[in-house]
């Protein structure tokens, strides 16, 4: 049980791969605030877990909501330990010039600027805490982009960089700071990346580009968090760790 005792705030954690964080944490002794827009999912997820998690619905763009998340967090449980920064979106795989304003505003508030949101809304109990674990959600797209998704690479990138700048600066207060960045992973976002429909055919090109032959899966990130969230990674900090079957060679 690497997590007893430890209270962890998953973002998009209805589905995918903050669904697959949320589970194998509770598996691993945490308690969890399964956060996400889709309020429903979330309760759905929280049940499955037992007294060990709550439902909270947000809108991790927006700070009242955010703020309220944390919130929730701390009257259920009275800790926060963990944030994992999860949630994320996309624009269509299509060129640039196609993506208009209000799709190019909606990525990186829900990339970029929710981690800045969550930063306010956490920081001060963890400092007060005496420490804490925040694990950023980035992308390969931040590290090796494919054409297509320029604004969304870029949001990435964003993500990759200021998980390094944010352990930077947080490593006096005992924070630990890590990004993951899974390549294209087996989730509702699929033909979203692809930009074509999800087909084994269309499946087939992408899984090309990826050495170890296969897409990401939710455990695969579920375990790579556990390990940065864990004592095991305690001198761990500021890494983008690439879960990406060897796609960033």
């Amino acid at each position: 049980m690497e997590l007893q005792g430890r209270v962890a705030l998953v973002t998009g954690a209805a589905s995918g791969f903050g669904r697959g964080i949320a589970e194998l944490f509770v598996e691993q002794g945490a308690k969890v605030a399964v956060v996400d827009l889709n309020g429903a999912g979330a309760e759905t997820v929280a049940k499955s877990l037992g007294d060990a998690a709550i439902a909270v619905q947000c809108d991790v763009a927006d700070a009242a909501s955010v703020k309220n998340a944390a919130q929730q967090t701390l009257d259920a449980f009275g800790r926060i330990d963990i944030v994992i920064n999860n949630a994320g979106i996309s624009h269509k795989n299509r060129p640039m010039l196609e993506v208009d304003e209000a799709e190019f505003d909606r990525v990186f508030a829900v990339n970029v600027k929710s981690i800045y949101l969550m930063t306010h809304a956490t920081l001060p109990r963890m400092r007060q805490q005496g420490g804490g674990v925040v694990i950023n959600v980035g992308s390969t797209a931040g590290i090796r982009p494919r054409p297509g998704l320029t604004w969304y690479n870029a949001s990435k990138g964003a993500v990759n960089l200021m998980s390094k700048s944010m352990a930077v600066e947080l490593a006096p207060d005992k924070i630990r700071v890590n990004c993951i960045a899974p390549v294209i992973g087996e989730t509702a976002l699929l033909e979203t990346f692809m930009g074509v429909p999800d087909t084994p055919e269309n499946r087939a090109r992408f899984i090309a580009t990826i050495p170890l032959g296969r897409m990401s899966r939710a455990d695969d990130i579920a375990q790579a968090a556990l390990y940065l969230a864990s004592d095991r990674a305690a001198m761990v900090t500021g890494t983008v760790l690439e879960v990406d079957g060897g796609r960033c060679i």
